[in-house]
């Protein structure tokens, strides 16, 4: 079993920055894809960025050039640096990963989620 506790949310106004951090805890054999999502009422939660173990990154076209995923293997972390925030950046943001398991079993966990909130 593997969890996933996110930090740093929390309000702030528009054009500035916020660091999101993801710490994974557990028995881990193998940690693949890892990423950010992030979720408004009433809306499916959404791809922010991810990074894969080799360092291959993607960020969705709406936070490029202001939003950076980083990943410490090493540690197990995962970290999201917000810069430039808009108004639409609200919501709850999750930290996912994907786990190799034994014998070829892949394993999805969410983290429980942290509100990060721009105000104008």
């Amino acid at each position: 079993q593997v969890q996933l506790a996110e930090s740093g949310g929390g309000l702030v106004q528009a054009g500035g920055s916020l660091r999101l951090s993801c710490a994974a805890s557990g028995v881990i054999l193998g940690m693949n894809e890892m990423g950010w999502y992030r979720q408004v009422p009433g809306k499916q939660r959404e791809l922010v960025a991810r990074i894969t173990s080799g360092g291959n990154i993607n960020h969705a076209d709406s936070v490029k050039g202001r939003f950076t995923i980083s990943r410490d293997n090493a540690k197990n972390t995962l970290a999201l640096q917000i810069n430039s925030l808009k108004l639409e950046d609200t919501a709850v943001y999750y930290c996912h990963a994907v786990v190799a398991g034994v014998r070829g079993a892949i394993f999805s966990y969410w983290g429980q989620g942290t509100q990060v909130t721009v105000s104008s």
